[in-house]
């Protein structure tokens, strides 16, 4: 890619255009990248400096164009003001990772359904049944959280969805 902007080492959108330029040569440039993406070359810099924020549509280019769908994650569970507080940030990694995460995440699916009708028999969740309420409800979100990481990986890899 050339030469690497230090300042903007730590940025994930300059981080995103930087694994894109892997695969695509257009983005080594932060020119041509920015034509690609139609956004003005000097915001562009501006966004991977830090200093400035990117529009939530200027983002969806960006994780678009460079095929980092993870970049929407991201920046709604860091910089959305809504999200910071509603969406938890995945990552994505491998494959087989991912899978082992997944069917981890899945082993006690028929406890947690099991631990669910019971507190849910009566429609009361007294006392005594929030701590295992809370427990299921932990499980689940790392459920969620391994399948979006899944989905995530299927959007920028197999390109299916």
């Amino acid at each position: 890619m050339g030469k690497k902007a230090t300042k903007a080492a730590d940025n994930m959108y300059y981080l995103a255009r930087c694994e894109a330029a892997l695969t695509n040569p257009d983005f080594t440039s932060r020119e041509k990248a920015a034509e690609l993406l139609n956004i003005d070359r000097t915001r562009l810099a501006r966004i991977e400096l830090d200093t400035i924020e990117p529009y939530p549509e200027e983002v969806r280019a960006m994780a678009h164009v460079y095929n980092t769908p993870e970049l929407c994650n991201t920046y709604c569970a860091r910089e959305c003001p809504i999200g910071k507080t509603t969406i938890k940030e995945v990552s994505i990694e491998d494959f087989d990772r991912l899978a082992l995460k997944v069917l981890g995440s899945l082993k006690d699916i028929d406890k947690l359904r099991s631990s669910l009708i019971a507190i849910s028999e009566d429609g009361v969740i007294d006392e005594k049944e929030q701590e295992e309420f809370e427990d299921i409800l932990d499980s689940l979100e790392k459920i969620s959280l391994s399948a979006k990481a899944l989905r995530l990986w299927a959007i920028k890899n197999v390109r299916l969805l």
